[in-house]
């Protein structure tokens, strides 16, 4: 009874300390700001694969309508697999579809309109990802961490407010890779916690001189738990869904999977070494691989290829480092890459006593921000969304530099001079929070609602119009300088499927709807292909009686030149209809007339009053132009509308 007395009070000497509990009202008003912004809904269109790898994939199959399925998804070389879409926007849309037509019934209100399929899968998304947030909470608790400022940083970050509320892949690897750390920071502690607790019953075996006592510290050693293959399933599952989503995620696993295995390597060669699992038992099935479509295989083979890239643009190796860090994670990135270069000199330096321990929660957490940013920096196309997934060790890391909250810094744990936790003052700190979340309300506002701002409420426009248009009347909509269009938005009929009448009669609907992206053409290139398609509507109206309608969605920073080009060629009438406020076009800023007068004024030896008043109103005209145009074109023959435009 003694040695098991012994025995068990040596377990409960190394339980970790447990964190204070706290009181969260911040990170809980945090969690209502996420959910409140993915009802509202946010407007901003951070990338096209938002849209066109979910939502435009998805739709056609839960619809019946036209849908312009990317080429990422075909048949015949695909790269993308539909398994998590089918999950993110699949189920919410047969919840939606089912829903629909309740409310048709008892409201007469359909929730097929754009904002109610924008929303739906935003929701799943929004909700998954606080499952991130969870995993942060269990690895702060598993290491007796603070976790209240390490989860109010989480949660204020616009990482977390915009991109983890939308429909993107990378949403999905930053929570596949948070539940990757925790089970990973579950099992290093566990094993941890065997391995001291077999080393005391080994140290008391040596140490014990009768027989009968290493009898009983023998079978108390045996009765330990297994720990080297914990969670193997999970990790394993993880690991497979996350490469199908993003193959990708083979950076973000990479630490992760390394610092689980190192726990229990020799376990998993044995059981090849001695027999227990041939490559016999494996191979046994008469299976080819032109049997099955691998999407991650047929993804790197498309990546490998320079000349592909450069259809997505090719950026200078340093871009995540330099750039996309500091964007996304702004003082927090800037910390962790400077903590990281402190590192790495420490380590050049042979200065061992500075680095984490391979089997530390820190040197998990440190490698697994490193890692993926180094080998991603690797592939010569880099945006910012790529790297999201490193916020939680980043997070963890070095939240606690961001704040007075009390707190374990745990990378000041690694030098004795605590050199980290005492090179922020408490002056500097207030600054730095300061920073922090003025950094994330702008760069919220400004990827959650301007930045290409004015594309989801002219679907929404467009998509009232198609209702509510005389049924042979046929849309024509030119964009240009604008993100591409989501048309399962739309809900355009279906074209492609032949139906059957009640009389047995085969018939196909027509198409009433035509989108022309011009893209980053010139405004006198689209004015002239607009002049073309404008001759032709009208000449199918002449001679088949065939009404239409054509418009051209703009940016308001684009007017000025398409006013001018337009009454010198003097092609067509046109009047603006609608405008969509706010819309940022990152490449058609217009700033470019305020820099040159604020130049001008910098210049000048004796201050102008005239000159700064000038430069006032130049920057409050530059704001009014932040916004989506979309311009009614009509044959210029009967001259309706005059030449007329609004600021």
């Amino acid at each position: 009874m003694h040695f098991k007395n012994e025995y068990r009070r040596s377990i409960d000497e190394y339980k970790p300390a447990e964190p204070i509990k706290r009181k969260m009202n911040l990170y809980w008003a945090l969690v209502f700001l996420r959910i409140i912004l993915t009802l509202i809904p946010q407007t901003g269109y951070i990338h096209p694969d938002e849209y066109f790898q979910s939502i435009e994939v998805i739709s056609g199959d839960h619809f019946d309508i036209d849908i312009n399925k990317p080429w990422e998804f075909n048949s015949t070389f695909p790269i993308r697999t539909v398994l998590i879409p089918q999950i993110t926007v699949g189920i919410p849309y047969s919840i939606l579809k089912r829903l629909s037509q309740y409310t048709v019934f008892y409201l007469g209100i359909s929730l097929k309109s754009p904002y109610f399929l924008v929303l739906f899968p935003r929701l799943l998304v929004c909700a998954l990802s606080f499952i991130s947030d969870y995993c942060l909470y269990k690895i702060c608790y598993i290491y007796g961490q603070n976790y209240k400022i390490r989860l109010i940083i989480y949660a204020s970050s616009y990482v977390m407010l915009v991109y983890a509320t939308h429909t993107l892949s990378n949403t999905i690897e930053l929570v596949l890779t948070a539940l990757l750390l925790y089970y990973t920071s579950y099992s290093m502690a566990y094993s941890e916690k065997i391995v001291v607790q077999s080393d005391y019953l080994s140290s008391k075996y040596n140490k014990a001189k009768t027989g009968v006592e290493r009898v009983k510290y023998y079978k108390l050693k045996a009765s330990l738990p297994q720990h080297s293959l914990n969670h193997c399933m999970k990790i394993a599952t993880i690991t497979v869904i996350g490469i199908f989503n993003r193959p990708t995620f083979i950076a973000f696993a990479f630490a992760p999977i390394f610092f689980w295995l190192q726990r229990g390597l020799g376990s998993k060669i044995d059981s090849f070494y001695f027999g227990y699992l041939t490559m016999a038992e494996i191979g046994n099935f008469d299976i080819s691989m032109n049997n099955f479509v691998v999407t991650p295989l047929n993804f790197f083979r498309y990546n490998s290829n320079i000349k592909n890239l450069k259809d997505h643009g090719l950026h200078p190796h340093y871009l995540h480092l330099m750039v996309n860090v500091p964007l996304l994670y702004n003082a927090l990135g800037v910390i962790g890459l400077c903590t990281f270069g402190k590192l790495l000199y420490s380590g050049l330096k042979a200065q061992w006593l500075n680095l984490p321990r391979i089997q530390s929660v820190v040197g998990l957490m440190t490698t697994s921000f490193i890692t993926p940013i180094i080998l991603l920096s690797v592939f010569p196309h880099q945006e910012p969304r790529f790297i999201i997934p490193v916020l939680l060790p980043l997070t963890f890391l070095y939240a606690p530099n961001m704040s007075q909250t009390p707190g374990v810094d745990t990378i000041a744990r690694i030098a004795k001079d605590n050199e980290c936790q005492s090179s922020f003052t408490r002056n500097k700190l207030n600054k730095l929070q300061i920073f922090w979340f003025t950094c994330n309300i702008v760069l919220t506002f400004f990827y959650g609602f301007a930045h290409q701002g004015g594309v989801l409420p002219l679907s929404s426009h467009i998509a009232t119009e198609l209702k509510a248009k005389p049924d042979l009347t046929h849309i024509h909509l030119f964009t240009s300088h604008t993100y591409s269009i989501p048309t399962a938005l739309l809900h355009l009929r279906n074209t492609k499927k032949t139906y059957v009448s009640s009389g047995n009669h085969k018939y196909k609907l027509i198409k009433d709807f035509y989108l022309y992206e011009q893209n980053s053409k010139s405004i006198r290139d689209v004015c002239n292909v607009i002049a073309l398609k404008l001759r032709e509507c009208e000449y199918k109206y002449v001679t088949k009686k065939v009404p239409y309608r054509l418009y051209y969605a703009l940016p308001a920073t684009d007017l000025e030149e398409f006013i001018f080009i337009q009454n010198n060629i003097n092609l067509f009438n046109y009047h603006i209809v609608h405008k969509f406020y706010p819309h940022v076009t990152v490449e058609k800023l217009p700033f470019s007339k305020t820099a040159k007068n604020i130049t001008h004024l910098t210049n000048l030896a004796i201050f102008s009053m005239e000159k700064l008043i000038e430069i006032m109103n130049d920057i409050f005209e530059a704001f009014q132009q932040f916004q989506l145009l979309l311009i009614r074109i009509e044959y210029l023959e009967d001259n309706k509308y005059k030449n007329t435009y609004i600021l």
